[in-house]
This record gives C-alpha cells, sequence and structure tokens, in this order.
C-alpha cells in the first residue's frame, strides 16, 4: 500500500492486519534507509536508525522476498517519500500494489499539527504519482487507488471494491480492531501513532475543509495535481 504520511495509512494498516490471513505486517520498512540516504532530521530520527537495515537495497530483498505461506497475505505498508531517487525499484515488480490518497489540504494539517517543517516533498504527492505510473505501465492497467476519505464515509463498500481489485475476498474483521500497539509497528510509533493506537476502527469523516493559510495553502495546491489525476482512478 503506496501513501504518503498522515494519509489514513497506519489505520488502513491495522485493518488489513486484522485479516485472518494476513501472516504479517511491514511498517515502512524503508523508513531507516530514506533517513540515513537523505539526512533528515525527522522525530526519532536515532531510534528508527538503529531499529531498520539502513542499506536500501538489503530492504528490498526483504520485500521483494518475504515468505508468504499459501494462501496467506503480508501486508506492506511504505510511504512514497522514503523511495528516494537512488533507491532501485525492480523489488517492485514482484508484488501486488495499491495506492492510498487523501486531499492535500487535509495532510498537510495533519503533517503541521505533528512536525514544524512542512515541505511539498515531505508529503510525497509527485513520488506517489510516479510510482502510480510505473505500476500502471508494467500491468497494463492501472492499480487500485481508494481515498482516505472515501474509506471514512463507507469502509466496507470501499474495502470490498479493494479486495476484489486485489483478487482478495473480504474479511469483516477488516472493519474493527482491537486497541493498543502492535509489535509490528515501527519504533516512531510512540511519536505519531497516537490515534490509532487508542482506534477500534476507522473514524467517521471529517467535517469541512482543513482551514490552512499562507506557506502551508501553498503546498497544499502545489500537491493537488498529482491527487487529482490519481484521484480519477479511484474506486
Amino acid at each position: 500500500m503506496w501513501s504518503g504520511p498522515r494519509n489514513l495509512s497506519t489505520a488502513m494498516m491495522r485493518s488489513f492486519g486484522n485479516r485472518a490471513d494476513c501472516a504479517a505486517v511491514m511498517d515502512e520498512p524503508f523508513y531507516a534507509a530514506y533517513l540515513a540516504a537523505s539526512g533528515k532530521d525527522h522525530p526519532m530520527r536515532e531510534a528508527v536508525l538503529a531499529s531498520q537495515p539502513r542499506d536500501w537495497r538489503a530492504v528490498a530483498r526483504a520485500c521483494a522476498t518475504v515468505a508468504v505461506p499459501a494462501g496467506r497475505i503480508v501486508y506492506q505498508k511504505q510511504m512514497t517519500h522514503h523511495m528516494l531517487p537512488g533507491f532501485g525499484l525492480a523489488w517492485m515488480d514482484g508484488v501486488d500494489h495499491a495506492f492510498l490518497i487523501r486531499a492535500p489540504e487535509r495532510v498537510v494539517a495533519s503533517y503541521a499539527a505533528r512536525r514544524e517543517e512542512v515541505t511539498l516533498a515531505d508529503l510525497g504527492f509527485a513520488r506517489q504519482a510516479a510510482l502510480f505510473d510505473r505500476v500502471a505501465e508494467r500491468a497494463g492497467a492501472a492499480p487500485p487507488v481508494i481515498d482516505a476519505e472515501a474509506v471514512r464515509a463507507d469502509p466496507e463498500g470501499v474495502l470490498r471494491r479493494l479486495c476484489a481489485a486485489l483478487g482478495l475476498g473480504f474479511d469483516p474483521g477488516m472493519l474493527a480492531w482491537p486497541a493498543g500497539a502492535r509489535a509490528s509497528d515501527g519504533v516512531w510509533g510512540a511519536h505519531w501513532y497516537a490515534a490509532v493506537t487508542g482506534s477500534t476502527g476507522f473514524a467517521a469523516p471529517e467535517a469541512g475543509p482543513a482551514p490552512l493559510a499562507g506557506r502551508m495553502r501553498d503546498i497544499a495546491e502545489a500537491g493537488r495535481a498529482d491527487y487529482e489525476r490519481l484521484r480519477a482512478c479511484a474506486l
């Protein structure tokens, strides 16, 4: 599942992780490699670097060769901005892909509430569109896209359509999960996952547009074209 930050991505990881046939969850496996290569100063940077391999090649091998028992799935929560230009993408050809999008103004507002520094690249809109194009070109068809607000408005309907597009049966367990952290959560969950850790299902739709002004509004507008292009393909 390819997503930017603050995109309902952790709730979606909970949803798939609660399927009876989910053998394992991989939470942002390229995070440490991204921090090491970019030099970005993220919250809990040293803890993240210590928790995962820093060589993108090792991570790519793990993502491409993870053992999936017969009749089971492994869910990978991938952040689009973690895939820096120097990271190889050949590993992607061996897994199935879906794309999770969210309106830029909501992404910016949510991200800015948790981190003072906000840049367009941090939010992954352009990289998500490029990865979408790569998958579509190789598959000969657009991969499934779901919009976070549509999921919150109709979780069962959207998840049923997503499962069908991925060749999976729908599992009602995707709609609700036990509260609490998971052993599979990245160490950064202590900073970012408070709302999801306390959740037992998808939150109701948000009311009204996120209020933005100045530079934050400009960043949201700069990401809009890529968001709208993928939104046109949403299930």
